[in-house]
């Protein structure tokens, strides 16, 4: 037999991948289809289902009285639901909370939890009944709507699905994960979807952008303000997939003598309060929100929370934007419509689809519930021609019930009785004879006939069916209507102001004094304060100061390349001044063999002259040199070996150039174009060499330069009228007393 191993007896060897392959997809089907995802008829999870079906048949009904939560419960698991008893107490608490579910299903007596994320009491202490809500979405069971199905121990029936008389799944929403996919539908207003379900009766082939007329967007229980643009809600509401962004909703209040705070009186759908308070405490203490001063909790019943500014000059419209880019004071809510089409196949429905599977489903109770009235009336009526025949032969009834061994089939075959008729006249009381009289009996007869012919009618026409729907639903949106408490919206819909990224990320700085300093090698820190003497500012070996220049940590760097890109830094973001800081080159994506040719800090609505070492420039607005990524932005283009050298400020009306070869020329800045990015036009030609240095300057006030020994000079431009000429001339050698340097030493940016 060799060495193999031989199973004990009645040991059967099975292939291991085969086996979890089977048992995994059993299970990811009975979590998907009993327990993560909704049905889309009445938008359900089965628990639910069976919490609502068990509080019926506990007659908990609306105008009932309260049961104890614990024993709904134990009859849900007892009967129904073979899970956890805290599993299904939490399902039925999330029911009764207002600020969980947009339309609650069921009335909670006692602690139900709270909005800052504190639990409900236990289930000993807390008692239920079933809402209005609930109530619709139960009428019908015990007229044949649904279908029932045996309960896991056989011993009960338990409905496969609810009669639905109320869009819950769209109206209360849902969220669940299941194996390999999810749910997550918001809450929305069941008097919009009414309106938005009435169109599609009336036109069945309406595209999703017609029912957005009636449905806005979700309405959130704890209400907040919906900012999105209509072509986002349009997308995700015909693929069944998308998000919402939703914000709180706040108003500035006035203090007197100029003080005033925020108050926010709704905040996003199910954001914790407590906790959105701490993480905006921590944000403060971090110090990432400058503009705010302090947070407190206000609230009773009602939210409110206070947000204190720094000073009564800031921008409450800004302080906010702020706070919703840093906190949960604005969410996005996803939109997944993921849910059971007909209790059996999981798939994501787009709006128009939800609403057509909820409309078909009621069609279907209708003309089940018809169909069991119908039953009953041929019942009765079958029952009263029976009553009939014995008050027309009352006598000769009461005789053969009397003296017949076998009444019932003597009755039958005296008078031509059905066994149904048969059975009730021997069932009768004899109390009831008095009641037997022709009139009451014709009467009853005819009316009953009325409704079995207009119920006939009904089941026969398509049309009327729909009819009948339609006044349903338009019933259901009246009980439901914006006039009243519970029926209107909650969640309003804006368009999010629209303020500058760059205005609300400044807002989330403060602001502090700063030196910034550039080493030669390309090193950049940011010492604290404004520093005057730079003598004891430590180096690398071989490597010594290259640029210095005050600012704010709330200004943007710019810097110049050799390579004609300009790159933006943050002076928030730089390293701090105790060590040598970081190479820029880790900061931007700068090229090995380029250098910073200038650096500076950002001063809105300037004009910039670049000007490359062949003398060619132009002028650039300093707002289009800004780079929003590390890749910088090419503004002068120059070819190897030529560099960008000079970055100049354009204040004044001239251009003074100088070139190595120590020519001077002197000419009007109107020559020199306006543009985005180019090679630039020629300022200076130069036989050999290159550009030394370039001023703009008023021709009003003359030029200026500052020669060695720091002495400043001034030549008016009747003095200069040897250098003036056009660009692009060669110039000729500067007055006396001009540096030796070739530089103004005026033009620092």
């Amino acid at each position: 037999m060799g060495n193999e191993l031989i199973p004990p007896s009645g040991i059967e060897g099975v292939n291991l991948r085969e086996a979890l392959e089977e048992r995994y997809l059993a299970y990811a089907l009975s979590t998907i289809m009993h327990r993560a995802l909704p049905d889309v008829r009445d938008g359900l999870k089965p628990v639910h289902r069976r919490l609502l079906y068990a509080m019926r048949l506990l007659k908990l009904d609306p105008g009932a009285g309260f049961k104890k939560c614990a024993r709904v419960v134990g009859d849900v698991i007892g009967k129904y639901h073979p899970h956890g008893d805290q599993a299904v107490y939490d399902a039925l608490v999330r029911l009764a909370q207002d600020f969980a579910q947009r339309y609650p299903l069921i009335e909670g007596q006692g602690n139900f939890g709270n909005i800052d994320g504190d639990n409900a009491a236990a289930m000993r202490y807390t008692e239920a009944r079933l809402t209005d809500t609930a109530k619709r979405l139960l009428d019908g069971l015990d007229e044949d709507a649904v279908d029932f199905r045996e309960t896991y121990d056989g011993e009960e029936r338990e409905p496969l699905v609810l009669p639905g008389g109320f869009p819950n799944l769209l109206a209360n929403g849902s969220s669940g994960i299941a194996v390999g996919m999810a749910t997550s539908i918001p809450p929305h207003n069941a008097h919009e979807l009414c309106l938005a379900a009435q169109h599609l009766i009336k036109h069945p082939e309406a595209e999703t952008r017609d029912l957005l007329a009636y449905l806005k967007g979700p309405d959130f229980p704890t209400g907040g303000i919906l900012v999105d643009d209509p072509k986002g809600l349009l997308e995700a509401y015909e693929t069944g997939r998308g998000s919402f962004r939703v914000r709180a909703r706040w108003a500035v209040e006035d203090l007197g003598r100029g003080q005033w705070v925020v108050v926010v009186t709704e905040i996003p759908y199910q954001v914790q309060k407590s906790r959105l308070i701490e993480k905006i405490a921590e944000l403060l203490t971090a110090r990432k929100l400058p503009l705010l001063d302090d947070v407190r909790d206000e609230s009773a019943e009602d939210v409110r929370v206070v947000l204190v500014p720094r000073s009564r000059n800031v921008d409450p419209a800004l302080l906010m934007e702020s706070l919703f880019k840093l906190s949960e004071l604005e969410t996005r809510f996803p939109l997944n419509l993921n849910v059971l089409s007909m209790g059996k196949v999981p798939m994501v429905m787009g709006l128009k689809q939800v609403l057509r599977e909820w409309l078909d489903h009621r069609k279907e109770v209708l003309v089940r519930r018809s169909q069991h009235r119908l039953a009953q009336i041929l019942h009765r009526l079958e029952v009263l021609e029976g009553y009939l025949i014995a008050y027309l032969n009352l006598d000769e009834v009461i005789r053969i019930i009397r003296e017949e061994d076998e009444p019932k089939a003597s009755l039958m075959r005296a008078f031509s009785l059905s066994d149904v008729q048969a059975e009730a006249i021997l069932n009768m009381r004899l109390r009831s004879l008095r009641k037997l009289e022709e009139m009451e009996i014709r009467k009853e007869h005819e009316k009953l006939s009325a409704e079995r012919d207009s119920i006939n009618a009904l089941l026969g026409s398509d049309a009327k069916q729909w009819a009948n729907l339609a006044k349903e639903t338009a019933e259901i949106a009246k009980a439901y209507g914006p006039e009243t408490e519970l029926g209107k919206r909650r969640t309003d819909v804006a368009e999010a102001p629209d303020h500058d990224i760059g205005d609300i990320q400044q807002a989330m700085i403060e602001k502090e004094p700063v030196t910034v300093i550039i080493s030669e090698k390309g090193w950049i820190r940011a010492l604290k304060g404004h520093q005057q003497d730079l003598a004891t500012v430590a180096f690398k070996q071989g490597d010594k100061l290259k640029f210095s220049f005050h600012g704010e940590t709330t200004d943007k760097i710019l810097l110049l390349t050799t390579a004609g890109k300009f790159f933006t830094l943050s002076a928030a973001t730089l390293p701090g001044g105790r060590g040598h800081g970081e190479p820029v080159r880790l900061m931007v994506d700068m090229d090995e063999g380029q250098d910073i040719v200038c650096a500076f800090i950002h001063k809105p609505g300037r004009k910039l002259m670049v000007i490359s070492d062949e003398a060619r420039g132009f002028i650039v607005p300093e707002a289009d040199v800004i780079a929003n990524t590390r890749k910088g932005k090419q503004v002068l283009n120059v070819t190897a070996p030529n560099e960008a050298v000079l970055c100049i400020p354009v204040e004044g009306d001239q251009v003074a150039i100088i070139g190595q070869n120590r020519k001077l020329l002197v000419f009007p800045l109107a020559q020199v174009p306006e543009m985005g990015r180019g090679r630039g036009v020629r300022l200076q030609r130069y036989r050999d060499g290159s550009v030394a240095d370039a001023v703009v300057f008023s021709g009003e006030a003359g030029l200026v330069w500052i020669d060695s020994s720091g002495r400043s000079f001034n030549r008016s431009m009747d003095d200069l009228a040897d250098w003036r000429g056009d660009r692009g001339q060669a110039g000729r050698l500067p007055p006396t007393g001009f540096p030796r340097t070739n530089k103004f030493g005026t033009g620092k940016l």
